[in-house]
Parts: structure tokens; sequence; C-alpha cells
């Protein structure tokens, strides 16, 4: 790689603000991946059963209907507020965690309840933390911040999934837990530095209620055809790709490799592997990229590897499978979010992203309805279903917007302010 390369890369980390924000996020996801392969593995052993499981991994989401509130309150308080709020009550649950567990009191129960706390806020923590980064970096170096961005999540999935397995099966829980809360603290206190939007309390007292704000969220997306193509797209692959190669991991490392824990999170750590790679070669983008293509064509990439996955029992070639699929992931909802920023109206921002948020609700739905037709018609006629009808879904949504996010002069394509 040439300096001129590395400089690009590195560019965002020039504003003072993203040079806090990029640790705090990282922090962030860490703890975020810790905290869903330890307590799926904990909720699949202890209960042993897959409708537990996929209940669990469900109420994960359960914050997704509430999305766009977050959104309104980061359009009104500012980013930087919102996101300082949400980090430090994901550590005072996390602590609540850690204190069941050194008191060995922790059983399905408070897991779930406080699983549910948790999947009321989480969500909404990569709207708010894009929106910041829309907030605090020049519209030239957004390509590349957001591909950096991303890294956060990408590289905790791998050296998360792999340390909390490691951490749960070498220390036990109350440590593992406590490296969770450890981190959750060290993320608010970064996201403390991060800056805050200039005349935040004048915007919010400026603005009749958050109801009208959410009302025209709503009424702003539904008349521009490439944001609804693209939320469209996100419920898609929520409700047909994340459950199968996601939220039922556990299931299918225990009953399809017959691993164990170190198993789930080398499956786990590859699908982020390949998603890393993603990242990194989106932050290297000096050139701009062509986003409405990249989410469609990427979207039918990625269901052609859940078609592959649903019948490899091999672990090695499962591991090879995922990587491809977290590359096709990335590759499509990171150009989807970055049309998301670029086109939208600032002012509208953190509230088409907070909608964008909504779309995840469709994940929760797949996993609810996964874990019965998994005991039916097992998982590899499950995972070839939800594939088929996946790409007959996306096929039908490139249909129905071509014009909107195919052709290279559209707003989506071309990284240009949408109009309302």
């Amino acid at each position: 790689m040439t300096l001129e390369n590395r400089s690009s890369i590195l560019a965002p980390f020039a504003v003072r603000s993203f040079r806090f924000q990029w640790p705090a996020d990282l922090a962030t996801s860490w703890s975020f991946e810790m905290e869903t392969l330890i307590l799926g593995w904990f909720v699949l052993v202890s209960t042993d059963s897959v409708l537990l499981l996929t209940l669990f991994a469900a109420l994960q989401y359960l914050g997704t209907l509430i999305a766009p509130l977050f959104g309104v309150a980061g359009d009104r308080r500012g980013a930087r507020s919102v996101l300082c709020a949400m980090r430090a009550f994901y550590m005072v649950q996390a602590a609540a965690l850690t204190g069941f567990a050194y008191f060995d009191a922790l059983g399905p129960l408070p897991v779930f309840v406080i699983g549910t706390l948790m999947g009321l806020v989480r969500p909404s923590d990569i709207a708010i933390r894009y929106s910041l980064v829309g907030e605090t970096i020049p519209g030239k170096q957004l390509v590349g911040a957001m591909g950096i961005s991303r890294t956060t999540t990408d590289s905790a999935r791998v050296a998360g999934a792999l340390t909390g397995a490691g951490l749960v099966a070498t220390l036990g829980m109350a440590p593992a837990y406590t490296a969770v809360t450890v981190l959750y603290a060290v993320s608010m206190l970064l996201t403390l530095g991060t800056a805050g939007r200039a005349g935040d309390s004048g915007a919010a007292a400026s603005r009749p209620s958050a109801l009208r704000d959410l009302k025209e969220s709503f009424a702003y997306v539904w008349r521009t055809p490439h944001l609804l193509a693209a939320m469209t797209l996100a419920l898609l692959v929520n409700f047909c790709a994340f459950p199968l190669m996601g939220g039922v991991l556990p299931y299918v490392a225990r009953e399809v490799y017959v691993t164990d824990q170190t198993g789930l999170g080398y499956l786990a750590a590859s699908f982020a592997f390949g998603a890393l790679v993603g990242s990194i070669g989106l932050s290297a983008n000096r050139s701009g990229i062509r986003s409405g293509r990249m989410m469609i064509f990427f979207t039918f990439v990625w269901f052609a590897m859940l078609l592959v996955f649903a019948w490899v029992d091999v672990l090695i070639v499962g591991v090879l499978v995922l990587m491809l699929a977290g590359l096709a992931q990335t590759l499509a909802l990171v150009p989807l979010s970055i049309m998301l920023i670029q086109s939208s109206d600032p002012r509208m921002r953190a509230r088409v992203l907070g909608l964008r948020m909504l779309a995840i609700y469709g994940l929760p739905m797949g996993l609810l309805a996964s874990g019965p037709l998994i005991e039916t018609f097992g998982y590899a006629n499950t995972a070839t279903a939800y594939g088929v009808f996946g790409l007959l879904a996306t096929a039908l949504i490139l249909w129905r917007w071509y014009a909107h996010v195919w052709r290279p002069d559209v707003p989506a394509n071309a990284g240009k302010p949408g109009n309302s």
C-alpha cells in the first residue's frame, strides 16, 4: 500500500471528534459481540431449546420498533448527547448481569429480562454513531470515514466472538462479564470526548413536537424513491439473511457441525472477517462509489452464499462460505448507509437513519419464524427457503425501483443531495 493510500485511509482521524469516536465505537462493538455470543450459548445450554434461543436473539432487536424515536432525539439534541446516555445504560445493565454471575444467581430469567432491556436500546446505537459521523466529518471524507467506522463492528465480530468464547471457557461467566462491563465504561468515557453539534438546544426548542418530527421523517422517506428502496432492501436482508447466518448460529455449530463454543467462535469470526475485509476496502476508496448499484448487486451475492451455506456440513468449508457472505454483507449494507447519509436532507439525517434501524425489526421476525421451521423441516431446508425468497425479492426491488437505484446519474449512485 502506498503512502498516499495510507494517508487517504487515515484522513478522517484528522478530525478530533473521530479520534474519540472510533475507539468508543470499537469498545461498544466488542462488548455487543461478546455479550451476544456469551448469552446465546448460555441460553442454549441452560434451556436446551432452539425456540428459546431464537426468542432470546429476537429480543435483542426489540428496540427497532422505537429506533425512529432515537433518531428524532438525535436530530433534536445531537447525536453525541444521545450516544453518551445510551452507553451509560449499557454499562449499568452489564454490571447487573456481572453481579448475578458473581453471586451464582444467573439463570434464564435474569438473562431474558436484562436482555430485553438491552434490546430496547442497542439496535439504535449504529444509527446514532453514523449520524455523529455525518455531523462531524467533511463530505469528501464520508465514504472513507464510514468504511473505517464500520471496521469497529466487523473487527469486533472477529475478536469479540473469539474473546467472548475464550473468556467463558477459561475464566467463567463472572470474569467474562466483568470485561464486558469495563469495555462499556471505557466506551462511555470516550464518547464524552466527541464533538457536539452547534446549536442543538435552539434547534430543538424551535420544533413544535417530537411526534411531528417523526411523521415528517416517514413522509420524507415515502416520497423519496431511492430511500424507500433502501429501506425495503434493509428489511429484506434482516428478515431472510441475518437470522440464518447469525441468530441461530449456536444451533448450527452444535447440531450441523457438531462443535463447541470454540467452533462457534470460529464461525462467527469468519463472517465478521469477511465483513472486515470489505470495510477496509471501502475505507481505502478515494473515487466514490455507486451506492445504489452496489447494495443491489452484493445483496444477490449474499443470498447466493446463504444457499451454499445451507447445505455445507464441513466446518472449514462453512468458515470459507461465511467469509464470502460477510464480505458481500458489508459491500451491500455500508453503501446503503452511505447513500442514506449523502442523499438525505442534513436536517433529516438522524431520523432517516433511525427509520433504517426500524427495518432491523425484520430480524426478530425472521428469527421467530425460523425456530419452528428448523424444528419441523431442518436447518438446510429452512435456509434454502429463506435464500430463494431473498433472491426473488431482491429482483423485485430492482425491477420496482430500477430508475432510482441503478441508473448512474441518480442521487443513489451519484452521492448528490436528494430532493425532499
